[in-house]
């Protein structure tokens, strides 16, 4: 069917017309196209005059191969396109997580392509290659692979945008201008949201300073950055960062914001960024020494034994468990629901095959009655079997709830306040930026 339409439109368009041919040279899939029936496909075209062939792999049952996800290694299917450009002498373009410029220039540096294909790098920072030209690398705002901005707002009907560039798909309307006014700004946190408020109050031209608590901005992003497959978020954090300093946004790290510092500062407009704290619910032996939370592991604070029960199934559960996994732990994930059921399709995919073949154990629709300090003592919802699932340590990754205290404190203040990110709500890392973004332009 394919040699077909290549053919009509050769008749239609001329001999000459290019064409450039996509396709999976494989889909990981046990029964389906293998490499070397994707590599006689990359034969027959050339024989058919196709004028050069993009490289990607998967299917519908594997889509985190045509999608790469945020556990996709950088230049994930370069691999494959070399394999082609080994089998034909037309031109070949490698596609897959190769917004890394050093990742992407190495590609063609091996002769694995003749081109570099990018399509959600160029949502989150549409001046990506005219920054790599100017070997202006830092300034290149990352795309995270997490689908939420792009796939995910088509798949609910909206307008395509992008998580860590909420002006993706609305440019126009979504214009930074400078202030008529001059004011002076507080941003009280230095995580996602934040700092994005930060860097828009500054492009507007206000005086901006960024309070945060801790020696590092990036509030909770810090420990989502920790496992070696969570590489696109240390890449944001940097970017991030080094925009508000290369704006002028003063900087000052461990500081804590109190009323009375406030007080003394005056600012004209204050952001409340402080984010959330791990929630700690009412379960007997919670208080055990055996206990521990997510961050708390990631952030090195705790250590884990061998065994590990995990509880709580979303996304921190699920990414923790798999780093805990790779690292040689025996874990066991319980979830009083199903896994990561607000991540899109194609990370959670992505992921729970991740899981999977890392050996993790889940227990779903299962409430833990107990933590004593030999493991968790577990109930099914639906058939009310119990169960005792032996544990070394047990991780708590079972969300996060508003840290509020400084916003409360400021409640009868006069001054403009906009709470924005995980104080108000604890969401995903596009609502934070989204927040950030858009409050900060219309103060």
């Amino acid at each position: 069917f394919l040699l077909e339409i290549i053919d009509r439109i050769k008749r239609g368009a001329g001999q000459d017309f290019p064409i450039i041919v996509k396709y999976g040279l494989t889909h990981y899939l046990e029964g389906a196209r293998d490499i070397d029936e994707g590599l006689e496909i990359a034969r027959r075209l050339e024989a058919a005059g196709v004028a050069a062939l993009e490289i990607d792999a998967g299917c519908y049952e594997t889509w985190y191969w045509s999608k790469p996800t945020t556990y996709s290694p950088a230049g994930t299917l370069a691999e494959l396109a070399g394999m082609v450009k080994k089998t034909v002498k037309i031109p070949v373009i490698a596609v897959g997580k190769l917004g890394y410029p050093d990742v992407a220039e190495e590609v063609l540096r091996e002769g694995k392509a003749d081109f570099i294909a990018l399509a959600r790098p160029l949502l989150a920072d549409p001046e990506w290659p005219n920054k790599v030209r100017e070997n202006r690398l830092e300034d290149i705002r990352p795309c995270i692979g997490d689908h939420e901005g792009c796939s995910g707002r088509i798949a609910a009907g909206k307008y395509i945008s992008c998580v860590v560039n909420p002006s993706a798909g609305m440019e126009r309307e979504f214009t930074i201008g400078r202030a008529e006014k001059e004011k002076s700004v507080l941003v009280v946190g230095g995580g996602p949201g934040g700092m994005e408020a930060a860097r828009v109050a500054a492009l507007r031209g206000y005086q901006v300073t960024l309070w945060e608590k801790s020696v590092a901005l990036g509030g909770n992003l810090i420990p989502a950055a920790v496992p070696d497959f969570k590489r696109d978020y240390r890449s944001l954090i940097d970017y991030m960062s080094t925009q508000i300093r290369k704006l002028g946004v003063n900087v000052e790290l461990s500081k804590e914001a109190t009323r009375e510092l406030i007080a003394d500062m005056k600012p004209d407009v204050i952001f409340i960024a402080t984010g959330g704290i791990s929630s700690i619910p009412d379960i007997p032996g919670i208080t055990n020494g055996n206990v521990v939370t997510a961050v708390d592991l990631l952030m090195g604070r705790q250590n884990a034994g061998e065994s590990v029960t995990m509880l709580g199934g979303g996304m921190v559960g699920c990414e923790t468990a798999l780093y805990l996994a790779r690292m040689g732990k025996l874990v066991t994930i319980v979830a009083r629901h199903g896994l990561m059921r607000t991540m899109h399709l194609v990370n959670r995919m992505h992921l729970l095959k991740l899981l999977a073949d890392a050996g993790v154990k889940t227990f779903t629709d299962a409430d833990t009655l107990k933590i004593t300090g030999e493991g968790v003592d577990i109930v099914s919802r639906e058939s009310g079997e119990r169960k005792i699932l032996p544990a070394d340590t047990v991780v708590l990754a079972l969300g996060l709830k508003p840290e509020r205290a400084l916003l409360e404190s400021l409640e009868d203040e006069a001054t403009e306040i906009h709470a924005i990110g995980d104080c108000v709500k604890p969401r995903k890392v596009m609502d934070a930026i989204w927040e950030g973004f858009r409050t900060a332009r219309r103060v």
